[in-house]
């Protein structure tokens, strides 16, 4: 049994999806340079993975991939995950101009940061804004 490419990826994953696709269909494959490809994420570009498959089966398999190319194979599931809600959305935002005002960046680097000159003029103004926003508080709690 002599074993033909009948396929290259850039990509393993995507390789292993073909496979899987392929299998799903009684065609035997083997997705090769796996080793080197997944020990060097590099390499995937650079050797391509190959899928091999038997000789007899190798017009049968490319023409299933074919197929799966144009959408044949696909169906319409939809998404079944919701958008997110504006108050969620507004308090996502908030907190990540909040993290670049004040340098805080990514929170779990162990490396500790010094701030710099932009990091200092937007932890003032956010504190101006935040001292602002007290005030305008209270002046408006005393007041009625």
């Amino acid at each position: 049994m002599s074993l033909v490419e009948i396929a290259r990826y850039q990509d393993v994953y995507e390789a292993d999806l073909a496979a899987a696709f392929l299998a799903s269909h009684d065609i035997e494959v083997s997705v090769t340079e796996r080793f080197q490809t997944t020990v060097d994420p590099l390499m995937q570009r650079a050797l391509g993975i190959r899928l091999m498959g038997r000789a007899d089966q190798a017009a049968q398999a490319r023409d299933l991939l074919a197929r799966a190319g144009t959408g044949e194979f696909a169906t319409d599931e939809g998404d079944d995950l919701d958008g997110p809600d504006s108050t969620v959305r507004a308090a996502s935002r908030g907190l990540a101009l909040f993290a670049v005002a004040t340098g805080a960046g990514f929170v779990g680097t162990s490396m500790p940061r010094r701030f710099g000159a932009f990091q200092w003029a937007g932890l003032a103004i956010l504190g101006v804004v935040v001292l602002l926003s007290l005030v305008l508080w209270l002046v408006g709690v005393l007041s009625a």
